[in-house]
């Protein structure tokens, strides 16, 4: 998540900020979370053969892609597709009204923010070129354990209540640092 916030900068840092209704240090922690989430969604899927293949593949369609200067509809779009397929049918908005509760923010915004991070990750983990699906599924389960201190539990606890994984649901947002 550090290299997404690099990549994102202050000024994109302030437009989520502007998005969510809300202060950089939130906007900062809805991002990590967010950011989390993803990549959880994203390790979950490459677990299986298939899943590892299909999220490869995906991968290499986004090795060119700069989402960080693509026009917002083309990355919205795509950063739908995306969570379609790393979250489920109503998990965008699971994730959305969960974010948007912890951190007293804008479920609309997160509505608009989560499809435009999506691709932005993506693009992350593609640049890492030359990876095979077993390399790959390694990178993301490093990557989801390398998250900010406390953002473990929040991310368990939601993508419990997504899938019905066994995890233990998180309490709320111990440890988010910032705020």
């Amino acid at each position: 998540m550090d290299e997404l916030l690099a990549e994102l900068g202050e000024p994109g840092l302030e437009q989520i900020a502007g998005m969510l209704g809300t202060d950089l240090a939130t906007a900062r922690w809805v991002i990590q979370a967010a950011g989390g989430i993803i990549v959880a969604g994203l390790a979950r899927g490459a677990e299986h053969p298939e899943g590892a293949e299909a999220l490869r593949y995906a991968l290499d369609e986004h090795m060119d892609t700069d989402p960080f200067n693509s026009d917002v509809a083309s990355l919205t779009r795509d950063g739908q597709h995306i969570l379609a397929h790393v979250l489920g049918g109503q998990g965008v908005e699971y994730v959305a009204e969960g974010l948007a509760r912890l951190a007293d923010a804008d479920v609309g915004g997160l509505m608009k923010v989560l499809p435009l991070l999506a691709p932005m990750i993506m693009s992350l983990f593609a640049g890492r070129a030359g990876m095979d699906t077993r390399t790959m599924t390694a990178d993301l389960r490093r990557e989801r354990a390398a998250g900010p201190a406390g953002l473990e539990e929040l991310i368990g606890g939601i993508l419990h209540g997504l899938f019905g994984d066994p995890v233990a649901p998180a309490a709320g947002r111990e440890g988010a640092g910032d705020r």
